[in-house]
C-alpha cells in the first residue's frame, strides 16, 4: 500500500476519522495499533509476526534492563536483543550476500565451494523497524531514558505505521512521550500537514517517477548510451532518489502530523551542501544521526588521533552503506562517503586551521543536531558546491547501478567522458530539474504559508483541490515502489 495510491488515502480517511472521534489515549493508541498491523500485512501478512515478535523481545529487554543491577547481567539482556535484532537483519538481507562472497573468494583461492543461496524475501522495512527497536533498548540500558511498563508504547511506537517502512529512524525518547499523552486536534497542524503532504506527493509521483523509465533505461544498458546520456541518467538518478526519499518523509511526516505527532526531521536541502561533510548534516539526518550516535561514537569517535578517527568514520560509513543492501556496490557507494569525509577532514586541519567538524549530525531537534558550518561566499563557494554535487553524483552511479561491471562502465563514461555507445537519452525530460528547482524555491520562501495558515477554511479547501487537481494531470500513468522500501 504505497502512499500515493488511491487505497491509502481511503485507509487514512478512516484511521483519521476514526481515531479522532476516539476520547481517551488508550483507545486511540489501540486503534492506531491495528491500522499499523493492517497496513504493514497488506504487504505480506507473514512478516507481520516478525514485527510483532521484534515489538515483544525489545519490550521484555527493556522491563529486564529496568530491574536489572548487575551490570554483567544487564550487558547479557542489551546483547540478546542486539543478537536478535541484527540477526534478522543479517539473514533477510545478508545472507546471499555472504554466501555468494564467500564462493567468489574460495573459488579464486582453487578451493572447492558448495554453497547455495536462499530463495529469501525481504520484509518491508525491517533494516527501519529494527533500528527503531534497538535506539530503544540501548537508550535504556545506557540509562538515557526510564523502560516503558505498557507493551502497547513499545508497539505503536515500533509499528506506527507512517515511518514503520522508509523511517524517518525516529528514537524512542522522542516519540514515546508523545504517545503517553492525549493529542489535542490543531487546524493549523491540519492544514500544514496537508500541504507537506501534497509537497511530497508532487515530488514521488510526477518528479521521481517521471524520470524513473529514463533513468531505468539507461541504467539497464549503459554501454549502449553516449557519455552525455551518462551524465543525464545520473542527475536525474540524483533527483530520482532525493524525490523519491524526501517525498515520502514528506508524506510520513504529514500523515503522523494528521494524527498529532510529530516525527524527525529527514533532509535540509542536501544537494545544497558545500562538502561532504554538510551533506551528511542535510542527506537522511535520522540515519547518519543514529549510526553517530550508536556506531560511530561506541568505536571511538572523535577520540585518538588522526588515524583512529579516519578509521571509526571508514567503519561507519562502510556499515552504513552495507545497511543500505547486500551487494558490494553498497559498499563501496559507502567507502567513497568515508574517503571523502576524512579527506574533507584533514583539508580542515591543513588547509583552513580549523577543528575539524563532527562527520555526522547528532538526534534531529536536539542542541547538537546542526554544527555551524562557515558559508563560502563567492566563486570559491560555488566552487566548494561544484565539487560536492559532483562526487555526491559520481557515487550515486555504485548505488544505482546493479553490478560492478555495470557501475564501471558508467564511471568511466562519468568521469572520462568515453563511452562506445552512440544512443542518446534526449532531453525531454529536462522540464524535472525545473520543477524541482520551483519547488524549492517555493519552499525555501515559504511563499504560500501566509494563505494556507491565514485563510478561511473555504478558501483553502479550493486551493487546495485545484492543487491536487493539476497535480494529478501530471503523474504518470503507473507507481513505483518506494525505493528505500527495499531497505
Amino acid at each position: 500500500m504505497l502512499f500515493v495510491e488511491f487505497r491509502f488515502f481511503w485507509f487514512f480517511l478512516a484511521v483519521f476519522c476514526v481515531y479522532w472521534s476516539l476520547r481517551d489515549n488508550r483507545s486511540r493508541k489501540i486503534w492506531l495499533l491495528l491500522c499499523s498491523y493492517v497496513f504493514y500485512a497488506a504487504w505480506n501478512w507473514k512478516f507481520l509476526f516478525l514485527l510483532m515478535g521484534s515489538s515483544a523481545l525489545d519490550y521484555f529487554v527493556g522491563l529486564m534492563l529496568a530491574r536489572t543491577k548487575n551490570p554483567g547481567a544487564r550487558r547479557g539482556w542489551l546483547i540478546l536483543s542486539l543478537c536478535v535484532n541484527l540477526g534478522t537483519i543479517a539473514f533477510f538481507k545478508y545472507y546471499n550476500f555472504f554466501v555468494s562472497s564467500a564462493a567468489v573468494f574460495l573459488a579464486w583461492l582453487g578451493l572447492p565451494a558448495s554453497l547455495h543461496t536462499l530463495n529469501i524475501i525481504i520484509p518491508v522495512g525491517v533494516s527501519f523497524y529494527t533500528f527503531h527497536s534497538m535506539s530503544y533498548t540501548i537508550d535504556v540500558y545506557r540509562g538515557k531514558m526510564r523502560a516503558v511498563t505498557s507493551i502497547l508504547d513499545v508497539a505503536c511506537f515500533i509499528g506506527f505505521f507512517p515511518q514503520m517502512v522508509a523511517g524517518p529512524i525516529v528514537r524512542a525518547a522522542q516519540f514515546l512521550p508523545q504517545l503517553q499523552s492525549l493529542r489535542k486536534f490543531s487546524n493549523a497542524d491540519v492544514r500544514g500537514a496537508l500541504v507537506l503532504f501534497l509537497v511530497g506527493f508532487v515530488k514521488k509521483a510526477c518528479i521521481a517517477d517521471g524520470v524513473a523509465p529514463t533513468v531505468d533505461k539507461y541504467f539497464d544498458s549503459p554501454a549502449n548510451y553516449t557519455a552525455a546520456s551518462a551524465w543525464l541518467a545520473i542527475l536525474f538518478y540524483g533527483i530520482q532518489i532525493y524525490c523519491d526519499f524526501s517525498g515520502y518523509t514528506d508524506m510520513a511526516i504529514a500523515c503522523a502530523r494528521l494524527l498529532g505527532y510529530e516525527l524527525t526531521l529527514n533532509f535540509n536541502f542536501p544537494y545544497l551542501a558545500r562538502n561532504v561533510a554538510e551533506f551528511w548534516h542535510r542527506w537522511h539526518i535520522s540515519l547518519s544521526s543514529w549510526l553517530r550516535d550508536y556506531l560511530y561514537i561506541p568505536v571511538g569517535g572523535n577520540r585518538g588521533n588522526r588515524w583512529f578517527v579516519a578509521r571509526n568514520i571508514m567503519i561507519t560509513m562502510l556499515l552504513g552503506g552495507l545497511w543500505h543492501g547486500g551487494a558490494w556496490t553498497f559498499v563501496i557507494w559507502g567507502g567513497l562517503h568515508g574517503l571523502a569525509l576524512v579527506v574533507h577532514r584533514e583539508w580542515q586541519r591543513r588547509v583552513e586551521g580549523r577543528a575539524p567538524s563532527r562527520p555526522l549530525p547528532g538526534v534531529p531537534g536536539s542542541p547538537d543536531a546542526t554544527e555551524d558550518v562557515p558559508p563560502r561566499r563567492g566563486p570559491f563557494g560555488w566552487l566548494a558546491w561544484s565539487l560536492t554535487f559532483y562526487w555526491v553524483c559520481f557515487t550515486w552511479i555504485f548505488f544505482r547501478a546493479a553490478d560492478l561491471e555495470r557501475a564501471g562502465v558508467i564511471a568511466k563514461s562519468f568521469v572520462f567522458w568515453q563511452s562506445p555507445g552512440t544512443h542518446d537519452l534526449g532531453f525531454r525530460m529536462i522540464w524535472i530539474v525545473v520543477l524541482l528547482g520551483v519547488i524549492h524555491q517555493l519552499n525555501g520562501r515559504r511563499v504560500f504559508s501566509s494563505w494556507w495558515r491565514r485563510g478561511s477554511p473555504e478558501v483553502f479547501a479550493a486551493g487546495y483541490g485545484c492543487a491536487f487537481a493539476v497535480v494529478l494531470l501530471f503523474i504518470p500513468p503507473h507507481y513505483a515502489p518506494f525505493i528505500y522500501f527495499q531497505f
